[in-house]
């Protein structure tokens, strides 16, 4: 494995260490001595929502150094686990890495890990592909220039672009691993390149959303002032941004001293969320509730294979969707590792490699071979699909996290049992849900090298195994809608089809039932309500050809009941008179075989209900 492939990433992030976010953390648990089984209650009302699954939330970064992206196997583990985002081209590569050259500057660039492989691999996976444009050695028209041939001569439709890595790492602060050829490498000058880069992007394509890069709060260079600096990192940069990008950045490497510190960790998460969310309220003025908060790279910078860090990503996870963030993307697909195996805290194997797939370094599996942290983001993907709805879920025990989710056939609830040495008996209340008899049970234990499905008699009661993950699905009924929570509140970020949109605000209601519009127009559209929150929603529509032959163009129509507007749309030219919303094809998904479907996407003021009728013609 050459060398680049555990060296050059994101080095100096080492310096987000769990002291530098101690203010944000509370008591970490500890550990129970062995004894017979623990109890405990878990109480979950459907009636307090906390937004949805985001669209592409559940994603995991890949790298143009790891020859192992694209092999045969990974579109399929991608696809098992259910995710719906994939980060390229890896880290701090994402600013050496020229597109069009498939090179790297000073780094190694692996065969058959170029843009378009990339893609083929995410499309097969069902993800969509999240994107770090240039800054370092880059420019805004090198930027420009991807976007085109992305989604104007390929009709890629990437939407999610940043602008850079962790460029506040190019040593303005004193310390410097990422690649920044500027001059000035102020915040105040980065900011102004990426109001460049941003106008230079959307004049290709003005559906693409932008993010701009911020430090962590509470991590390094946070509240740090720079020489000739009137203000830090955050402060600076969205001074001057303020509206222009659509969402922001950060990472999460949260460090720990012990198994039980890192599973702790989780309790930063609402601190980092608030914060940021001030921050954006602070300077993007009434756009701010539509600026999203993307987390790009995260896992806990410890003890990175073993089945702690499998618990830790799920239900850190779950926990980033409760409090808004619109993309959580895990680092990293492989990393491969330099050091031998040794033994985790838990007493499963630590090979020192933050890849959730074996890179089949010498003490390793086999390349591909999952490590427990798949397993652990896997069951993100078993917990719920992009739209359910995140409900409150709490648990009477700190060594046990409980998580919820409304489906469209009943809930999904998520029990993380910390506990190393026992296992927990869990009795289980809904509020708002009656629970039907049988319930499925989706279950991964320490240890493990697969996920297992079972049945239980009800799902009022379950028995948990020491140091594992559980979705306990129920069937049943109830009349509750979820109504707002008081807590978590980071709105939603306009965001398109298969990309990560902000799973902000509450919902108040489950998502409607998509609405088709009658056939023998030559086309026929079916419109979809995918997030929804206080004041605003997010909906998809889907085009498809109904000839026998191609169509070149084709127009949806609908008339709102309720006075809703339009804010922002992608994939569609979108127009609006009075209550008649009229939506064109652009230039690349015009044209569509027989039989053929694309989609569109809008975020919209107002409540989301779906109209009727929808209308489709061609032409």
């Amino acid at each position: 494995m050459h060398a680049s492939l555990t060296g050059r990433r994101r080095v100096g992030l080492a310096l987000l260490t769990s002291a530098a976010l101690a203010a944000a953390s509370v008591t970490a648990v500890t550990v129970a001595p062995a004894s017979a089984a623990a109890s405990a209650t878990v109480t979950v009302n459907t009636g307090t929502s906390l937004g949805t699954i985001p669209a592409a939330g559940h994603g995991v970064n890949v790298a143009v150094y790891d020859g192992n992206m694209n092999s045969s196997p990974i579109s399929g583990l991608l696809r098992d686990a259910g995710f719906t985002a994939v980060r390229y081209p890896g880290g701090s590569y994402g600013d050496i890495y020229h597109w069009k050259t498939h090179t790297a500057e000073g780094g190694y660039v692996a065969p058959g890990t170029d843009f378009d492989t990339y893609v083929s691999t995410v499309r097969s996976a069902g993800a969509q592909p999240v994107i770090i444009a240039n800054y370092g050695t880059g420019t805004a028209q090198e930027a420009a220039d991807w976007v085109r041939y992305a989604n104007v001569t390929k009709g890629y439709g990437v939407k999610y672009w940043e602008i850079g890595n962790e460029v506040y790492g190019n040593g303005h602060y004193g310390s410097g691993w990422e690649q920044d050829n500027h001059a000035d490498k102020s915040p105040k000058a980065y900011a102004n390149n990426v109001l460049q880069y941003i106008s230079a992007m959307k004049a290709v394509d003005s559906s693409i959303k932008v993010g701009v890069v911020l430090t962590t709060p509470g991590g390094w260079p946070d509240g740090i002032v720079g020489s000739g600096d009137s203000a830090d990192w955050n402060n600076t940069v969205m001074s001057i941004v303020k509206d222009k990008a659509d969402f922001v950045i950060v990472h999460w490497y949260p460090g720990a001293t012990s198994a039980a510190d890192s599973l702790g960790k989780v309790s930063q998460i609402s601190t980092i969320t608030s914060t940021v969310r001030s921050l954006i309220s602070k300077y993007a003025g009434s756009r701010a509730s539509s600026i999203g908060i993307s987390v790009t790279e995260l896992n806990p910078s410890y003890q990175l294979t073993t089945a702690t860090a499998a618990l830790f990503a799920t239900d850190s996870y779950l926990t980033w969707f409760e409090n808004g963030a619109m993309n959580l993307d895990w680092w990293n697909l492989h990393n491969g590792t330099s050091q031998g195996p040794a033994t985790g805290d838990d007493g499963t194997p630590d090979y020192h490699d933050e890849g959730i797939l074996s890179s089949g370094a010498s003490g390793e599996p086999a390349v591909n071979t999952p490590l427990p942290p798949y397993y652990g983001l896997a069951m993100v993907g078993k917990a719920g699909s992009p739209g359910d709805t995140l409900v409150r879920a709490s648990s009477s025990s700190s060594l046990l996290a409980a998580h919820a989710l409304r489906t469209s056939g009943g809930v999904n609830v998520v029990l993380v049992n910390k506990d190393l040495n026992n296992s927990t008996t869990v009795s289980l209340s809904y509020s708002g849900f009656s629970p039907g008899g049988a319930a499925t049970v989706v279950q991964w234990r320490k240890g493990a090298t697969s996920i297992s499905t079972s049945s239980a008699p009800s799902a009022t009661s379950i028995t948990l195994p020491p140091y594992s993950i559980t979705v306990l699905k129920a069937s049943g009924g109830g009349t509750a809608s979820p109504s707002p929570s008081a807590s978590p509140s980071p709105s939603p970020s306009a965001s398109p089809s298969r990309t990560p949109s902000s799973s902000p605000s509450p919902s108040p209601s489950r998502t409607p039932s998509p609405s088709p519009t009658p056939g023998g127009s030559g086309c026929s559209a079916t419109y979809k309500v995918v997030n929804s929150w206080p004041g605003g929603f997010q909906a998809d529509v889907t085009v498809t050809n109904t000839r026998t032959t191609a169509i070149s163009g084709w127009t949806v129509g609908w008339s709102y009941r309720n006075g809703q507007t339009i804010s922002s749309s992608w994939n569609a030219t979108v127009s609006q008179s009075g209550a008649a919303v009229t939506a064109k094809n652009v230039s690349y998904n015009g044209s569509l075989a027989a039989g053929a479907s694309t989609s569109f996407g809008f975020t919209a003021n107002g409540a989301g209900d779906v109209p009727a009728p929808i209308s489709c013609t061609i032409g």
